[in-house]
């Protein structure tokens, strides 16, 4: 077992539940040049006054922008918001994106789940010729998607020799759902483990290690789908897991008794507010400006039947994290004020994995593969790597 702390842990506020915020912005300085044959193509293209914009976008070209206000409570309207930014998004100014390794394979798909439900699935192979040590699966946090600077972060891990997969739960991204809305967290674990196991069942797969890799709210999933299976994983990466609601940051007992009833009659509303998640978890201030860039991720209030469902699962990984066996890796930056470094340690401590090992970065913040100084973000990737290659070498 390794334990690796470089700072003290502290609390940090949630952004679930809080009740009372003042949200800061940074303006970001991307402009975006729109070609003549757009204009041509939008005959009916107002220009909008950048002063009353969405805070972040006001560098966006007219049209861009107007993509941007779509209402992307469902599938559709997201897949079309993303298919107008992909040029945008391949151009960024991100290190892991500057300095991707060439010859990755991708590919991108849907899945039709159980419930009828179009999941959008993605992968990142080593480039033709090399050899493939080992498979993961990857799921994502709250809100968030399997594209946008994700697209760096699965370069990175597919240079170096792994077969990456991900895909959007429902709800979110680009799979079928309600922006947003978890209705049934089990859901959710339930269309994991049936996406990667048609993955994994691959011919070209078999014999490979097999790990699962989720980050924030993803953290909780990949523990939830390890407990449901545990026989099914190699390891399990977790960043900056939510697996535990501190005390501290807890809603007053009466709203929090007020928001459950509520979740049975109008399960749907958008209830508790949240912070502004880019200033929350991104440290390096440039990459801070590229999150409101992520334009299908979901940065409205929190809805009732969600928090209630994310309530529900974090307490029934605390009651059982002593049942978690697989090895594992938890990262966290000691500076994350989106979930709480103290969660991973009491992970650390109490799960029954012999092999575990805990590493904090000292001032990191929540999104530590991609919001962190680069020369933190390389080191990351490092321990991550150095921690799989430990594990796949025959």
């Amino acid at each position: 077992m390794k334990l690796s702390l470089s700072s003290t842990f502290r609390p940090s506020p949630s952004p679930f539940f809080n009740t009372h915020f003042t949200p800061k912005h940074s303006l970001p300085l991307i402009k975006c040049q729109q070609s003549k044959t757009q204009k041509q193509n939008w005959p009916n293209l107002k220009s909008m006054g950048k002063k009353n914009r969405k805070k972040g976008l006001e560098d966006l070209s007219d049209q861009l922008y107007q993509f941007a206000s779509f209402n992307l409570d469902q599938a559709p309207a997201r897949r079309q918001v993303r298919s107008a930014f992909i040029d945008f998004h391949q151009n960024i100014d991100h290190v892991l994106f500057k300095l991707a390794p060439p010859g990755i394979r991708t590919e991108e798909w849907y899945e039709l789940n159980s419930k009828g439900q179009e999941i959008f699935c993605r992968s990142w192979l080593p480039k033709e010729g090399d050899q493939i040590k080992g498979v993961v699966c990857f799921c994502h946090g709250y809100g968030d998607t399997c594209t946008f600077l994700f697209e760096g972060i699965a370069r990175r891990i597919a240079g170096s020799g792994y077969a990456l997969y991900a895909v959007d739960h429902p709800g979110f991204g680009l799979s079928d759902g309600l922006h947003g809305y978890i209705a049934n967290f089990g859901d959710l674990i339930d269309n994991v483990i049936e996406q990667y196991a048609k993955i994994k069942g691959r011919p070209e797969l078999q014999g490979l290690p097999r790990f699962i890799f989720g980050q924030s709210m993803g953290g909780a999933v990949a523990l939830k789908t390890h407990l449901k299976e545990p026989d099914q994983w190699d390891g399990m990466i977790l960043v900056a897991p939510m697996c535990r609601v501190s005390e501290e940051v807890m809603p007053p007992a009466l709203l929090l008794k007020a928001a459950n009833l509520l979740s049975n009659v109008i399960p749907e509303v958008k209830f508790f507010p949240t912070q502004d998640l880019a200033e929350l978890a991104f440290r390096n201030e440039k990459y801070r400006k590229l999150a409101y860039y992520n334009m299908i991720c979901y940065s409205d209030r929190v809805r009732l039947k969600t928090a209630m469902e994310i309530l529900k699962v974090t307490k029934e990984i605390e009651l059982n994290v002593n049942k978690v066996r697989s090895p594992l890796l938890v990262i966290h930056g000691a500076g994350d004020k989106v979930t709480d470094p103290n969660v991973s340690k009491f992970l650390y401590e109490n799960a029954s994995s012999k092999d575990k090992t805990l590493k904090l970065y000292e001032g990191g913040y929540h999104s530590i593969l991609e919001g962190e100084p680069d020369e933190v973000i390389f080191t990351v990737f490092d321990d991550i790597i150095k921690w799989l290659d430990a594990r796949c070498t025959a």
